[in-house]
């Protein structure tokens, strides 16, 4: 049965019917329809909303070909609703001012401000630190206060955001039952403090033991607090690399399904495509069924990292194949 549906020019079900191949009354002109409208068969939407990782456009952002300030303009050009931040891709904005909370308060009053102009959701601030001060999992109770200290104040900042996570590393220990316990002890304590605020603390499979999907359930468990959750990620269960290349990957599908219960957000990696816009590394159709048989139905964020296409249309295939898949199973 035949409906007509009013759209708006930039919601993700326009997109997801352009993706589809359904063409709106504007380009037939034998029809004289409503501005604005489609008719079509009842074709479903995905059972997940559409975000953007700040990543997926950081060798745009290097190469001065993408001001970060702009991220919020054209992640929405592109037809995303919501937006998932990577801390230092701000570093040279941070650093136009020697005080650092003075600079983070600043950046985020802006970034606010760009993201309700352009009509989407702050919801993830991706924090990565480097050394000491980012050494969560630290052996070093001095190190890892010190981490859980630099932390506060981007928990600050995604809380000002309005997001609803800060994502995590758990970096800094070579061995597993200090990793686990060390991890849970700092995660504790961040958790805590960013409930103050209504935050999320979660923790993407980023390598290391966090890339194995048991272990990073265990400190999950371990740390037990309803703030405190993973960010599945697609791509990243590589826990070895040797000359740049992995020797020691654990199983992503199996991952995926220990991490997924834990889940505050979702992060769809990509490196290439075939032919027929098919992921060639991951089976988006077992990796995304996986998705909604956990009940996740959040914000699912495209983080394209791969070298063939360039950002942006890595970033638009990959975001056709959700849609194209994610349409199918709901």
């Amino acid at each position: 049965m035949k409906r007509r549906i009013f759209i708006k020019n930039t919601s993700q079900f326009g997109l997801a019917l352009s993706v589809l191949g359904i063409t709106s009354c504007a380009d037939n002109k034998k029809k004289k329809e409503p501005e604005n409208t489609v008719t079509i068969e009842d074709p479903k939407d995905p059972f997940f909303k559409l975000s953007l990782a700040q990543w997926s456009v950081h060798k745009m952002i290097h190469n001065n070909e993408l001001d970060p300030m702009n991220f919020a303009a054209k992640a929405s050009e592109w037809g995303f609703a919501g937006l998932e931040y990577v801390n230092h891709l701000y570093n040279k904005e941070l650093d136009k001012n020697t005080n650092l909370a003075l600079s983070v308060n600043k950046l985020t009053t802006e970034l606010n401000k760009r993201s309700k102009d352009n009509n989407v959701e702050n919801l993830i601030m991706m924090v990565d630190l480097p050394g000491d001060i980012g050494s969560l999992a630290s052996g070093d109770s001095a190190m890892r206060k010190k981490a859980i200290e630099s932390h506060q104040l981007w928990a600050d900042a995604s809380a000002a955001l309005g997001c609803h996570s800060m994502r995590v590393n758990l970096h800094g220990n070579s061995e597993l039952e200090g990793w686990k316990n060390f991890s849970a002890e700092s995660l504790a304590k961040l958790s805590e403090y960013a409930a103050q605020q209504n935050l999320n603390i979660i923790v993407e499979n980023h390598g290391g033991f966090s890339s194995n999907g048991q272990y990073l359930s265990e400190v999950m468990k371990t740390v037990d607090m309803d703030n405190c959750g993973t960010l599945p990620d697609f791509g990243n269960f590589c826990i070895k690399k040797e000359n740049g290349e992995c020797v020691d990957e654990y199983d992503r599908y199996t991952g995926l399904k220990e991490l997924l219960p834990y889940a505050k957000g979702v992060s769809a990696k990509s490196y290439d495509f075939d032919a027929e816009g098919n992921e060639t590394t991951i089976d988006y159709q077992k990796a995304l069924q996986l998705v909604k048989d956990s009940g996740y139905s959040g914000f699912i964020g495209v983080e394209y990292e791969g070298g063939r296409l360039s950002e942006e249309d890595g970033i638009k295939a990959t975001r056709d194949l959700l849609i194209r898949i994610g349409s199918a199973l709901a």
